[in-house]
């Protein structure tokens, strides 16, 4: 039995793995805020009827949602058209002039790409051909188009008002384009939702992103006076042309 009980432990040590390989430490996610932090809900009234709840995802974009929150204080998305939907695809906006070619004088944020998926209700960034080329043009996805994943910034997804997402008025661009009355951010305390005529917003620079996919544009920010015009553009996928 003695024999025996030696022979197990022999081949204990000799397969055990090195203590090293034993301690592996999983990659630690960053917690998601909760829907009902305020701080982190993006809210859009539309010409649609009705408004729209967006969690933003810190977690994974925080680049991002920060850009998205500094713009909305400053009321660069009131009134914005959504200047190219696709029916099926995805409705994007976030562009002031409006042609794919628009955006905010703040500079280009670097690529923020993570595992969340553009399904239903995902909100991403629009982007040129390179990566680093966010800025203020986003997305909003009608049905899933996960050949995007990874490859463009999925910054938050709608939580509350699909439907009004919905009736955005289809085209490239469209004929009467359905436009984002205003935007706030919850923990502003933004006033209950009124529906109300919007008149065109016409102010900014860039180049036309495109969404993966498809060969329009998605609009981006504007890049700052001193700098070459940057657009963004959608094609069946997402990107700044």
């Amino acid at each position: 039995m003695r024999f025996f009980a030696r022979v197990a432990a022999a081949l204990a040590c000799l397969f055990a793995p090195p203590a090293a390989a034993q301690l592996v430490t999983p990659a630690v996610r960053a917690t998601p805020p909760l829907p009902t932090d305020k701080t982190n809900i993006w809210v859009l009234d539309l010409s649609t009827g009705g408004r729209v709840t967006i969690l933003l995802r810190p977690d994974v974009a925080p680049k991002m949602v920060e850009r998205v929150k500094t713009l909305t204080r400053q009321h660069f998305y009131d009134g914005l058209p959504f200047h190219r939907v696709i029916d099926g695809f995805m409705a994007q906006g976030g562009d002031p002039k409006g042609d794919g070619t628009g955006g905010s004088t703040l500079p280009d944020l670097e690529a923020e790409f993570n595992y969340l998926p553009h399904v239903r209700g995902a909100v991403s960034a629009a982007r040129a051909q390179d990566k680093n080329s966010a800025n203020s043009q986003f997305y909003i996805i009608f049905q899933p188009r996960l050949q995007l994943d990874r490859d463009y910034t999925v910054f938050g997804r709608v939580i509350d008002g699909m439907s009004h997402v919905d009736l955005i008025e289809r085209g490239e661009p469209p004929a009467a384009p359905s436009r984002i009355v205003r935007a706030y951010i919850a923990s502003d305390d933004p006033p209950a939702f009124q529906p109300a005529p919007v008149a065109a917003a016409t102010a900014g620079l860039g180049e036309p992103a495109t969404l993966p996919g498809t060969t329009a544009a998605i609009p981006r920010a504007a890049p700052v006076p001193a700098r070459r015009p940057a657009r963004s553009s959608i094609t069946r996928r997402p990107t700044r042309r």
